[in-house]
């Protein structure tokens, strides 16, 4: 396979191998997707190569060894390739070796942050700053991530005491900024991740807010990197960057080579059951039920947990606290099935999930491919199965015609269908704490002053 790479760079890759690898101190034995390059020939800051050392890190993925020697020599870079081939250690090498090789601008005091990463999602941005962390045992940076959902005054202290490299999501920090929490005067490196997402989720506003206010773009270094680059995501670069190289790895394959994707035609009625005949004959020990709404994912997670499969449920009204410890169950294996909507598409690095389940086709084809991208990930395999049914079959020419295949059509008179149990109950929601509780008693009339005549 040849890693295209429009710039200053373009040479192919040999073809790709796949090492064993231990990650850190959990010692997770897995494997990689690399390239040839090995980290330690890159001309990166000492505590970085240690810190890469120390998490197992040896080789660089295509996208990695084509970006970081670009990043390194000071070039902006807007760069693509396919979910899960190690985009967000690419950006944090190159924003942490500039931070450690280049002095503060003029003026700049240790109260105010260098580098400025956005991402789209509050996952997104945790995820970015665990990475982060990982890679920072050695660096001594001080990094924080800001994000709604919580913590408000506790993200606020922290920034206003004083960081390195602020994390989070684009709402959160425009608020901090507008309050003079910290300055943008002294910002040395930008980040922009996922930046399509950005666009479809109504932040660039809030991006373009940033970008004006921090310094020019020939006195800082610009990072740009997503899975897709569409006109809009390139028009944004080459406005707010300095002269950009163009890194794609692998741009004509939309999709990763390791995932054996299939559609299935099932009416509404069937899907249900066909979901639970899937489960019941693959039996993925972790796998991902995609829904485009929330009331269809109480739906879907009332039947399997009605049917025997132990099941956690994420969507946007989730509380960030509740959906952090969701995930994390989720990941740590309690919970095998996860029925989420889009919140749960992008940016999510969630290891071992074997098979992703589309109940319902995204209207938008770019979420189809976000979507699949939560398998196969890290050079792993993995299963996609989509399910065209009544109300969406009507994406599919839209979604085929992004991916550029045809989905391979499977029969559902395959699958033994079964009847299904009734749905569990979800568990009511309250809005406040004493609402939907008895009463031990029943209230008592008010007391009337001496002389006091109760209104009639």
């Amino acid at each position: 396979m040849v890693y295209k790479v429009v710039g200053r760079y373009t040479r192919p890759l040999h073809e790709p191998t796949f090492f064993p690898i231990t990650r850190g101190n959990a010692s997770i034995s897995m494997s990689t997707y690399l390239s040839e390059q090995a980290f330690a020939d890159l001309p990166l800051h000492n505590s970085l190569l240690d810190g890469l050392r120390d998490a197992g890190f040896e080789f660089c993925t295509p996208i990695q060894a084509q970006s970081l020697p670009l990043l390194i020599e000071g070039q902006d870079v807007a760069g693509q390739a396919q979910t899960g081939t190690g985009k967000t250690i690419a950006f944090l090498l190159a924003t942490f070796h500039r931070l450690l090789t280049t002095p503060p601008k003029q003026n700049w005091t240790d109260k105010q942050p260098r580098a400025l990463i956005l991402a789209p999602t509050r996952e997104l941005a945790i995820q970015i700053a665990k990475d982060a962390q990982l890679l920072n045992k050695h660096a001594g940076l001080r990094i924080m991530v800001a994000h709604g959902g919580k913590d408000y005054e506790k993200q606020r202290n922290e920034l206003k005491n004083g960081v390195d490299i602020v994390i989070g999501t684009p709402g959160r920090l425009l608020d901090y900024h507008k309050q003079h929490v910290f300055s943008l005067k002294f910002i040395d490196v930008m980040v922009l991740d996922e930046a399509d997402r950005m666009f479809d989720l109504g932040f660039i506003k809030d991006v373009r807010y940033f970008l004006r206010r921090i310094p020019k773009p020939e006195d800082r270094l610009g990072m740009l990197f997503s899975a897709t680059l569409s006109y809009k995501v390139s028009e944004l670069a080459y406005e707010h960057m300095n002269n950009p190289e163009k890194v794609q790895v692998a741009p004509e394959k939309v999709m990763g080579d390791r995932i054996e994707e299939g559609v299935y035609y099932p009416a509404n009625d069937e899907k249900v059951p066909l979901l639970l005949a899937l489960l019941k004959r693959l039996s993925p020990e972790r796998s991902i039920v995609f829904v485009n709404t929330k009331h269809v994912a109480n739906r879907v997670w009332g039947y399997l947990e009605g049917n025997g499969y132990k099941t956690s449920l994420l969507s946007g009204d989730v509380p960030q606290k509740k959906r952090e410890r969701l995930l994390e169950r989720f990941q740590q294996g309690e919970f095998p099935i996860l029925v989420a909507t889009d919140v749960a598409a992008r940016g999510l690095h969630i290891p071992e999930v074997s098979h992703v389940f589309n109940y319902d086709l995204p209207q938008d084809v770019e979420d189809y491919v976000h979507r699949i991208g939560r398998t196969a990930r890290a050079g792993a395999s993995g299963t996609a199965i989509s399910f065209a049914c009544e109300e969406y079959v009507f994406s599919l020419p839209d979604i085929e015609q992004y991916i550029k295949h045809k989905l391979p059509v499977l029969n559902a008179a395959d699958e033994q269908l079964e009847e299904s149990k009734p749905p569990a109950k979800t568990e009511p929601k309250p809005a406040n704490a004493r609402q939907g509780q008895k009463r031990s008693r029943p209230r008592r009339k008010p007391k009337h002053k001496t002389g006091d005549k109760p209104a009639k």
